[in-house]
C-alpha cells in the first residue's frame, strides 16, 4: 500500500485531495494545525493517520515525518499544499508582519515539508518518492494587489525546479500543480467578483475541486521513471491566458 503525506489537509484541496486518496487505497498522513479538522477529513478510516503540525516549525516537521516514516516504513510522496493568501492591496499598504506570516506559511513551511520528504525518500529502501507542490496560476501571472502571495508562488516554481534537479540521483521526482479558480474557501472568492488587471471587479468561473484532487492522485500515481514537471489544472474559461 502506498504512502502520502498531505499538508493543509484540514479543508479546502487538502481536504479533498486527501480523501480522494483514501478512497483510492493510500494510507494518508493528514498535517495541518487543526486537530479537530484533520479528525473531519479522516472520518474514522484506518489508512488516515492525524499529524496536527505547525508547517512554519522546523522541530515539528521533522517530528512529524519521522512518525510517518516509523508508522508506515516508507515514504511514497509529499503534496506540499499548505498556504493562506492576503485581502488585495497595493504594495504599500501591505503590512510587513503580513508579508512574513504569509512567506512563512507559504514558502518556508513549504521548504520544510520538501526537506523532511526528501531526506526519508533518500535514506529509505527501496530509495525514492515523489514531492508534489502546489503552485498556483499566480506562479505564472499575477492578480492585482497580491504581491506577497504571487511571491510566494513564483519562489514554489523555484523550488520544484531546484528540487527536480537535486532528486535524480535519488530517484526522487518533484512537479508541481497549478490551480486557478477551484471550488474552496480559498478560492470561493472568485465567483462573488475580484478585481481585474483594469480595475473591474467581475465574477469568474468556477470548477470543481474533484479535478484537483483526481489531477494530484494521477501525477503521484506514475512510475518513478515518469513525472510530470508542471500541470495547469483550471476553469475553462477563467481570465489566465490573455488575463493582463
Amino acid at each position: 500500500m502506498k504512502s502520502i503525506i498531505i499538508t493543509g489537509a484540514g479543508s479546502g484541496i487538502g481536504r479533498r485531495t486527501a480523501e480522494v486518496f483514501l478512497d483510492a487505497g493510500w494510507r494518508v498522513g493528514l498535517v495541518g494545525r487543526r486537530a479537530e479538522a484533520l479528525d473531519e477529513t479522516a472520518a474514522g478510516r484506518d489508512t488516515a493517520f492525524v499529524l496536527p503540525c505547525d508547517v512554519t516549525d522546523e522541530d515539528e516537521v521533522d517530528a512529524t515525518f519521522d512518525s510517518a516514516k516509523h508508522r508506515w516504513g516508507h515514504l511514497d510522496a509529499l503534496f506540499n499544499n499548505a498556504g493562506v493568501s492576503l485581502k488585495g492591496a497595493p504594495i504599500d499598504e501591505i503590512a510587513v508582519a503580513d508579508w512574513r506570516n504569509l512567506i512563512e506559511v507559504n514558502l518556508t513551511g513549504a521548504f520544510l515539508a520538501a526537506r523532511a520528504a526528501f531526506r526519508i525518500m533518500r535514506n529509505q529502501a527501496p530509495q525514492g518518492g515523489r514531492i508534489i507542490n502546489n503552485g498556483s496560476i499566480s506562479a505564472h501571472v499575477p492578480r492585482w494587489g497580491s504581491t506577497p502571495y504571487t511571491a510566494s508562488k513564483h519562489a514554489i516554481t523555484g523550488l520544484t525546479r531546484t528540487i527536480s534537479l537535486d532528486g535524480r540521483p535519488f530517484g526522487i521526482a518533484c512537479g508541481q500543480i497549478d490551480i486557478g479558480n477551484a471550488t474552496t474557501d480559498m478560492g470561493s472568492t472568485a465567483a462573488a467578483g475580484v478585481p481585474q488587471a483594469d480595475g473591474r471587479i467581475a465574477v469568474e468561473p468556477m470548477m470543481d475541486v474533484e479535478n484537483v484532487a483526481r489531477s494530484v492522485l494521477h501525477m503521484a500515481s506514475l512510475p518513478l521513471e515518469a513525472n510530470v514537471q508542471f500541470m495547469t489544472v483550471m476553469a475553462t474559461n477563467m481570465p489566465f491566458i490573455g488575463r493582463g
